[in-house]
């Protein structure tokens, strides 16, 4: 069973992809999207975004890390996937689900379900450009205004040579509203003969649960669900009887990763951003830990790092070496 992690933009960059793959049960990670537009980025574009380039293309923790392309001229898309090759990602993967209106505008994510015949030009220039070794994936909604031609791009995307499929349960139209359409998975799966992975509203263990019952995928793409509660992919491990002894952190076993976070923000984000990325991790961690609840209530109006840094010092403890956390 491969838990993975999903790319979201503005959420899951580099910084949580760290924080949130040293709690464990993460198979591997795709990056926040690369806009490709008219030209081939050069490298700093890429490790801006994916600085764990710099590292084996893994994070501290040693989960892969997929790169994610974004763009719709299949020629450029596949230059910069040639290019991107030589840098060493732990393989490609191409967006077909952004819901972003800015990319939508400019024909890009969702917007490319429209034409599946397209996603097909894309999905086999890309193939073609990079080596047979490197894995290409995928990730698609069900579709843009409504799920119509969801197997159409499936078929695409599959006979173009992709090696995997991610499908996110919802249309562009239907946004983060839930709920999560699985049986359509289900049906995105019968006319693929590649493995597909579903994603969508797993929040909890019974969600889970259910989403392997009614999409019929063994594999699980975590999003909001995992940065919510970061012993998710661990729970759900167990639940399948995969990782029996695994056991969720509690509030004091996280708290080195909380640290380890926020020193990462400190060091590698611009410092206007700094106290937000803290605020919004701890906005979701209050969903599953009453002590997150109190911290971000403390910190919600909090701009000044310093005074940030000093609050956790007084709340919480010194930390100790990351790597007793799975001690």
């Amino acid at each position: 069973m491969a838990l993975l992690l999903a790319p979201m933009e503005g959420l899951l960059d580099f910084t949580l992809r760290d924080a949130l793959t040293r709690v464990g049960g993460l198979s591997r990670c795709v990056s926040e999207f690369i806009r490709v537009t008219d030209a081939v980025l050069p490298e700093r574009a890429y490790v801006r975004v994916i600085p764990e380039l710099r590292q084996g293309s893994r994070t501290a923790a040693g989960v892969p890390v997929r790169a994610q392309l974004l763009g719709s001229d299949p020629i450029c898309l596949a230059d910069n996937a040639a290019f991107l090759a030589t840098l060493g990602p732990a393989g490609i993967d191409l967006n077909f689900g952004c819901p972003a209106k800015v990319v939508n505008r400019h024909g890009g994510g969702a917007a490319l379900l429209q034409e599946p015949d397209l996603v097909h030009r894309i999905v086999r220039e890309v193939r073609r450009a990079v080596p047979s070794s490197m894995a290409v994936s995928a990730k698609m909604r069900l579709g843009f205004h409504d799920d119509a031609q969801a197997e159409d791009c499936a078929r695409a995307i599959a006979e173009a040579g992709a090696d995997e499929l991610v499908v996110h349960a919802r249309t562009k139209a239907d946004g983060y509203r839930p709920p999560a359409y699985w049986e359509r998975i289900a049906d995105v799966k019968a006319c693929v003969g590649i493995p597909v992975v579903a994603n969508g509203e797993i929040w909890t263990v019974a969600d889970a649960r259910r989403c392997i019952e009614v999409s019929g995928c063994t594999d699980l793409m975590l999003g909001r669900g995992i940065v919510a509660d970061p012993g998710l992919a661990l729970a759900i491990l167990a639940d399948q009887g995969l990782m029996p002894d695994a056991a969720a952190p509690t509030w004091e076993r996280l708290q080195p990763v909380l640290w380890h976070f926020w020193e990462l923000v400190q060091t590698r984000i611009e410092p206007r951003a700094r106290t937000g990325r803290m605020k919004q991790w701890l906005n979701y961690l209050r969903r599953r830990y009453p002590e997150a609840e109190s911290a971000y209530q403390a910190l919600r109006t909090v701009t000044d790092s310093r005074l940030m840094t000093a609050w956790m010092q007084a709340h919480l403890p010194t930390p100790p070496a990351l790597d007793r956390l799975a001690a």
